[in-house]
């Protein structure tokens, strides 16, 4: 299989990222290094329950913006 065939073109907070297929919501926030317990997704303008970011599967083209809680005082 080619390169072009297993890329993955995401925007993630307005930056253009190239993964490897297939990635579901979890492995991109997985691999971004965040807290799965601490950040909100929206996938094309929609949120994405914590709760299905294991089954949700991204797409070529899909546009997210990730919002990272951070504690403090």
């Amino acid at each position: 299989m080619d390169a072009l065939a297993t890329a993955l073109t995401l925007t993630v907070n307005g930056d253009a990222l190239n993964f490897e297929r297939p990635l579901t919501v979890a492995g991109l926030v997985e691999r971004l290094g965040l807290d799965m317990r601490k950040v909100a997704v929206e996938l094309n303008r929609e949120i994405v329950p914590r709760s299905t970011y294991g089954a949700v599967a991204l797409q070529s083209g899909d546009v997210l913006e990730i919002v990272h809680f951070i504690g403090g005082g």
